[in-house]
């Protein structure tokens, strides 16, 4: 394609592909898709998305169009693959300027660029990295953006990179550049701190943009000299939002580059804690300092707090910084690190983290703004639970302290006492396991919560709740039967109140059958005549919920009182057309229903099959055709031969008829039973990932396991296509080579793997000239299951099965069900678990080079990328 006589045809395209008329946009769409494998077509895009003249969106289309194309043919080995001289024109084109004016543009260059050098640089681009530093020492302002934002992603790209060659090489890139990039991080830092205290706040936000950049090309490749700065860096910057209320753009900005920091420190924390250590002491300073004392105050926010808190808790709980058992065993490192800890969790530092901690909840507004406040509380709760479980000595004191000074009833006209004991027994609720040996819970229940559950003054329902709540968490772990019966009354006496109801932690209760069933006939009544009541769509869901957790615990005890609510739920369904939530807590009622009725369920059948009738036609298709596949599969574990001989015939027929009117995810469900199908839809290049996964996934099954079938099934579609086999066989491997990258489970990938290889030996020209790719795949799905033994520096395919296991079981998991154990035994069959992929290729290429003789072989092997073929070497030569 000439560039010159190419770019108005191609501008035109791109103009039409972005108009709203269909009868536009369409063949337009379908021009550009031909010219994808047109040499000289990105070249074209280059220069369209470069002319800053043109329409936004037709420059905006310019580039997702070449971006698409690098996924699609820049890799040497793709088919139609872009030439080596158009690729080394396009690498020098995209970094001739920096100086894109509209920011979303800007973005999607970069992330092209960082595309690129994924796959070229440092090899066949060496000079991106030298020209990215030099721009962005330029002066101008909009320049030095560009070359900071492309320099960000490429960094940030060439850090996600797996391969061990690969690390190595980008560690070599960042040790080379490191100084550089914090040097830029703290002149653009200085910069912004001027301009902010000159009062220049147009400019200090563009400076601020930049520190940011720079922030973000540091944090991939940070070092613990750079750490030690950040902390009085952080300390400036939180200052500095005392100057900017919330809601301006400054303080956005501010905020963002201040979490940045902060995940600086706890990426390095996570990944590093061994040079982490000398950082322990100032971050602990420095977050306890900002989050429990009045330094914090006026500066700091929700997200900043549970950074705060996240690194608090990472110290604490972090193993690397734990002796062993054997203080003789312990690393040198770990008892430096528990040296430092305990030298600042002090008595009293503990106690005031403990106390604050505990009721932060009456100090919400202090704390966080509402926007957050989920958040915020569930990180608040975590760090109690890690800080306690540590140092349970020192605060278990403290926090019974706390709950001996709110012995008796609270002042209901005093709501800071109310609220200082909700808080006191959300503590004690959520350390129940902790606090075990030293709190007589019975004991309490008996001479203390009991009566605050008595207290029936309206202001005193916020205890009342928490009571309710707090007897939920000890209730497992603490709480004798016998007074089970005495709580039972307790609740009924409660049954009224429909806000107390909808906060009984059913869940957590240990049912204890034999002592319920005095009072379900009871308290099931009162739930009912409570569903009736309410008006709320919400109460009402809590409330089913309530009565659905009762029906599952009680089972088929409940026949005798759900008659009433046989009939009601009809009605209920009917008033709640316009509420879909509140239908999906009746289907939940339902099914625990049904589950207790047993064989007298079929009293609701007039009610309930419409309703099954209603669900089928109105829910996604997908999730009934995951319904009728998890039948089935039940099926098919249970007796697969006689199910199959049965009704294979007639599930294809439907399964094929499904594909035609349902969802993509549907039609993942169905494909593996319908091989003409999936070939088809590998031969056109069907459009979506995950389809085409699965796709590949049925194919190579079929492949490995059933070639003869596979040989027939090719030949049949042939005479459909009008073609020969070897040349839809050409074009299916093709299409597998290139859309590799759509499927992401490691168990799929060694499958196709296994796949293609099988095909080797073979004289066959296709399969010999698609020789290539299959290595490619080959060793990119090595890489994916083979994992090195340390100790004999060899590789193993950790897919291997070599027997089944019963596995070990805590007292909390359930036994696995006789499905589970038929499916366990199958995937001992399964090639992917039963062949070593390492092995398997080892023995098709020994094969492959008997067949051809050593001359034929090498001259095949030099169809493969060097650095493939010495990958492949490794792997092989490691056995």
């Amino acid at each position: 394609m000439d560039i010159q006589s190419a770019s108005s045809v191609v501008l035109q395209a791109l103009t039409q592909a972005t108009s709203q008329d269909t009868a536009v946009l369409k063949p337009a769409e379908e021009q550009l898709r031909q010219w994808e494998t047109q040499p000289g077509f990105y070249s074209v895009l280059l220069s369209i998305f470069n002319n800053h003249l043109l329409d936004v969106n037709v420059r905006w289309l310019a580039v997702l169009y070449f971006k698409n194309g690098i996924d699609r043919y820049w890799r040497r080995v793709a088919p139609h693959a872009l030439s080596e001289e158009e690729k080394s024109s396009l690498r020098a084109g995209l970094i001739t300027n920096f100086n894109e004016p509209v920011n979303q543009i800007a973005t999607q260059i970069a992330v092209l660029i960082a595309k690129v050098a994924r796959l070229d640089c440092p090899r066949q681009w060496p000079e991106l990295i030298p020209i990215l530093l030099e721009s962005v020492k330029v002066q101008d302002s909009l320049q030095q953006h560009r070359a900071l934002l492309t320099f960000y992603h490429v960094t940030k790209t060439l850090a996600s990179k797996r391969l061990a060659t690969d690390r190595r090489l980008f560690q070599d890139l960042a040790s080379s550049i490191y100084s550089f990039a914090c040097s830029l991080w703290n002149h653009h830092t200085d910069t912004f701190l001027q301009q902010i205290y000159t009062g220049d706040q147009q400019a200090s936000l563009s400076s601020l943009e930049r520190t940011l950049l720079s922030l973000k090309g540091t944090h991939t490749h940070t070092q613990p000299g750079f750490l030690s700065a950040v902390f009085e860096r952080l300390k400036q910057f939180l200052e500095c939002c005392r100057q900017f209320g919330p809601g301006s753009l400054c303080r956005e900005k501010l905020e963002k580059t201040i979490i940045l920091f902060t995940k600086v420190l706890l990426d390095f924390l996570e990944y590093h804690p061994c040079p982490f250590i000398p950082l322990i002491q100032c971050s602990l300073e420095f977050a306890v300092s900002y989050v429990f004392t009045e330094a914090g105050e006026g500066v700091v926010f929700e997200r900043f707090i549970v950074q705060c808190m996240n690194l608090i808790k990472m110290i604490v709980k972090n193993d690397a910084y734990k002796p062993a058992k054997n203080i003789e065993d312990s690393k040198p490192e770990s008892l430096e690190a528990h040296k430092i800890k305990t030298a600042f969790f002090t008595h009293q530092t503990l106690t005031e983290i403990g106390r604050r901690l505990t009721l932060i909840y009456p100090n919400i507004d202090k704390y966080f703004l509402l926007t957050e406040e989920e958040l915020t509380i569930c990180e608040t709760f975590l760090l109690f639970l890690d800080i306690f479980h540590n140092y349970s000595q020192t605060l278990t004191p403290v926090l019974l302290e706390m709950v001996q000074n709110l012995q008796g009833p609270s002042n209901v006209e005093d709501p800071v006492q109310m609220l200082m004991k909700d808080a006191v027994y959300n503590a004690v609720g959520l350390a129940a396991y902790e606090l075990f040996d030293n709190v007589d819970f019975d004991q309490w229940f008996k001479n203390q919560l009991l009566g605050e559950l008595q207290v029936s003054h309206n202001r005193y329902k916020l205890i009342r709740r928490r009571v309710i709540w707090l007897i939920g968490q000890w209730i497992s772990v603490k709480f004798k039967p016998e007074l089970r019966p005495l709580l039972y009354e307790v609740i009924l006496s409660l049954m009224q109140d429909p806000d107390l109801v909808v906060t009984l932690p059913v869940d957590d209760f240990e049912f204890r059958t034999e002592q319920f069933l005095p009072y379900l006939e009871s308290i099931f009544g009162l739930l009912f005549q409570l569903l009736q009541q309410v008006n709320e769509c919400d109460t009402k869901m809590q409330v089913l919920h309530v009565i659905s957790c009762v029906i599952e615990r009680v089972s088929i005890q409940i026949r005798p009182y759900v008659g009433c609510l046989v009939q009601y739920l009809p009605v209920l369904w009917k008033q709640s057309e316009e509420h879909n939530m509140l239908r999906c807590a009746i289907l939940t009622t339902l099914i625990h229903l049904v589950q207790g009725l047993g064989a007298e369920s079929k009293n609701l059948y007039p009610f309930l099959l419409p309703v099954i009738q209603l669900i089928s036609k109105s829910v996604s298709d997908s999730e009934n055709v995951r319904t009728c596949f998890q039948i089935i599969n039940a099926y098919i574990y249970l007796s697969a031969t006689d199910f199959l001989q049965n009704y294979a015939e007639a599930l294809c027929r439907s399964f094929y008829e499904l594909l035609r009117d349902i969802t993509t995810e549907g039609q993942v469900q169905v494909l593996k039973p319908l091989l003409p199908a999936v070939l088809r839809g590998i031969v056109e290049g069907e459009r979506y990932p995950v389809v085409m996964s699965t796709y590949l996934g049925v194919t190579g099954r079929i492949l490995l396991q059933n070639s003869g079938f596979f040989t027939s099934l090719l030949t049949q579609m042939a005479v459909e296509y009008n073609q020969e086999a070897d040349q839809l066989l050409g074009s299916m491997i093709e299409m597998w080579v290139d859309r590799m990258d759509n499927i992401t489970q490691p168990e799929r990938r060694k499958l196709s793997a296994l796949a293609l290889t099988s095909l080797l030996p073979s004289d066959n020209s296709v399969i010999q000239d698609k020789f290539c790719g299959i290595i490619n795949i080959c060793v990119e799905a090595l890489h994916d299951v083979m994992t090195e033994d340390p100790e004999t520096a060899t590789f193993k395919d950790c897919m291997l099965m070599s027997h089944f296991e019963e596995p070990k079981l805590t007292d909390d998991e359930e036994p696995p069900t006789e499905q589970d154990k038929r499916r366990k035994l199958l995937a001992l069959e399964d090639p992917v678990h039963s062949v070593s992929l390492q092995q398997f290729v080892y023995e098709k290429l020994k094969a492959q080079q008997m067949l051809m003789g050593d001359q034929g072989f090498q001259a095949l092997m030099e169809t493969v990328d060097t650095e493939v073929v010495r990958q492949l070497q490794e792997f092989i030569h490691s056995m």
